[in-house]
């Protein structure tokens, strides 16, 4: 399984943005969705994950700002970003699980930057 994501880009606090990831194939049945990111200097954490069966959730500082969805159709994962702040500037990476086979797929990251 290959991941492509997109979308990232430069920003003002306040700001939007809506980040995509193209897998390969269809997965969303059998692996959950989600998305992380690395500050520089910091370890990489989970932002946002959408179940095989839709449920979702996030982390606590996103919660309100972030929404992750998926268009089965087209085999794509969305995490729409409003409200943006400085402190969400990152390289965010698309991650695929499945935790029953013990097997994950990682997307390429892409930048956002958040100017204050």
């Amino acid at each position: 399984v290959q991941l492509q994501a997109s979308g990232g880009g430069l920003v003002q606090t306040g700001g939007s943005l809506r980040l995509s990831c193209a897998a390969s194939r269809s997965i969303f049945s059998l692996y959950r969705m989600g998305w992380y990111r690395q500050a520089p200097g910091k370890q990489r954490d989970l932002v946002a994950r959408i179940s095989s069966g839709g449920s979702t959730d996030y982390e606590d500082s996103v919660k309100g700002r972030f929404t992750i969805s998926r268009d089965v159709a087209k085999n794509t994962v969305y995490l729409q970003m409003n409200s943006l702040r400085p402190e969400d500037t990152a390289v965010y990476y698309c991650n695929a699980d499945q935790p029953f086979y013990a097997t994950q797929y990682w997307g390429q990251g892409t930048l956002v930057t958040v100017s204050s």
